[in-house]
């Protein structure tokens, strides 16, 4: 492979070095500088295939503030899209959570839909364009089977009874027969040019209705989605992009410490009420097509007082086994904790990071592997780093000193890595080495 092969396109990479730096996940160029988590990637992608099967699942990934939990699950995005899957993505705040008497749960439905993303659509806003090209692709089919011509009523017939058959597969399951009449409102509406009536499907699907009265004079449907039974309709969404050309639906929902941070006792248990029905129905095959990942801290997960094990119901279901432990994870079990990245892991994406800087700004100031093992060696020798450092400190600091090399020419990395701060923190290393504490690495 050439090295123009290899570049990263300028748009991904400004916009991958910004978030990075700016302390979050980047939603584009992640499978760039992937390093590391490939046995969690595997365990999850094992369950994309079952998902596409017709099965379901549900997965936590539990890892500390910036060692790469939400870029794990961004990465798996990807991976899905890729595969032909329907992504929707939702962070959880106080305004959104998985249950609520004020709207919080439907606003974490809004948010999912809002955010559904494919392949060719990345960014999210897919709905339209889904459900468009899922009548598209219908009266292409219909046509090459009959041999029919487009404005034949035969044709029109045919088209009508591959529609009947999806909404029929839908209209079996909790709220399915509203849901089915909603697709075959939106295709006449499509088939007859009817914008009006296909902007208020859709927005009934988006969940903006608030009054069911509304929803009656508008398209005749005696239901809305409320904080009550949004996910229902995750559920009907999941079966019909199957009927619709898509391998499956997956649901990424982080930060869970949001519930955690929840102060009523109460309020927390119903939303862990909520999370077990989830999880309970992709084992136990209620949901189908339909794969589920949490992102939670440590704490958010076994914090027995306020945490996820809070719930006794799902502390039995999702406690660690008796054989589990650190350097060998059950990566099959429902709960993924993520170990932290190697030093050597960190030194391959400082030198991934190091050469997207420099094509992008077009710079041969790229450091030399002697000076990127300096560079890892003060991050890790920091007293406490074997247990604290994170993906995300490193990483920050790591662009800011490839930034500070860009815009100063005459300055050295030896210059920065010898100032105040980076020799602060490279005396810490030396020091805590001498009292028997350091542990010695090699790059």
């Amino acid at each position: 492979m050439t090295e123009e092969t290899r570049r990263v396109p300028r748009r991904i990479a400004q916009t991958v070095l910004n978030s990075l730096k700016g302390g979050v996940v980047p939603r584009i160029g992640l499978p760039y500088i992937a390093v590391g988590r490939k046995n969690e990637i595997e365990a999850l992608l094992h369950d994309v295939d079952v998902i596409g099967e017709g099965g379901a699942s549900f997965r936590f990934v539990v890892g500390r503030y910036g060692s790469g939990k939400s870029f794990l699950i961004q990465t798996i995005r990807n991976y899905v899209m890729d595969r032909g899957f329907i992504v929707a993505d939702a962070d959880l705040s106080p305004e959104r959570r998985l249950h609520g008497t004020q709207g919080q749960g439907l606003a974490t439905y809004r948010e999912l839909i809002g955010n559904l993303s494919t392949k060719t659509k990345p960014e999210g806003g897919a709905l339209s364009l889904v459900l468009d090209r899922w009548i598209s692709s219908v009266q292409t089919e219909a046509a090459q089977e009959t041999g029919l011509a487009p404005g034949d009523p035969a044709l029109t017939r045919a088209v009508d009874q591959k529609i009947i058959a999806v909404t029929r597969a839908v209209s079996e399951l909790v709220h399915g027969f509203e849901f089915a009449r909603l697709l075959s409102l939106y295709y006449h509406a499509y088939i007859d040019g009817d914008d009006k009536t296909k902007a208020k499907v859709t927005r009934w699907f988006r969940g903006e209705y608030v009054q069911k009265r509304e929803a009656k004079n508008d398209l005749g449907v005696n239901i809305i989605v409320t904080d009550s039974d949004w996910y229902d309709y995750l559920k009907l969404f999941a079966v019909f992009f199957r009927h619709a050309g898509y391998t499956g639906m997956m649901i990424m929902i982080d930060e869970l410490v949001n519930i955690f941070k929840i102060p009523h006792t109460v309020t927390r248990q119903y939303n862990y009420e909520k999370m077990l029905t989830m999880y309970n129905d992709t084992l136990q095959g209620k949901a189908k097509y339909l794969g589920i990942i949490m992102g939670a801290t440590p704490q958010a997960i076994e914090d027995k007082r306020r945490g996820v094990y809070s719930y006794e119901a799902l502390r039995s279901r999702l406690a660690e086994g008796k054989f589990s432990r650190p350097g060998a994870r059950d990566l099959l079990a429902p709960v993924i904790r993520l170990e932290a990245l190697t030093a050597e892991e960190m030194l391959v994406l400082c030198e991934k990071l190091a050469q997207m800087h420099k094509d992008l700004y077009g710079h041969g100031r790229k450091p030399s592997a002697d000076e990127l093992a300096r560079f890892i060696k003060i991050e890790y020798g920091r007293i406490g780093a074997d247990q604290n450092i994170t993906p995300r400190e490193v990483i920050r600091d790591f662009i800011e000193l490839l930034d500070l090399l860009y815009q100063n020419p005459k300055l050295g990395l030896e210059d920065i890595l010898r100032s105040d701060e980076f020799a602060y923190a490279e005396s810490e290393a030396v020091s805590d080495k001498g009292e028997g504490n350091y542990t010695e690495f090699t790059l």
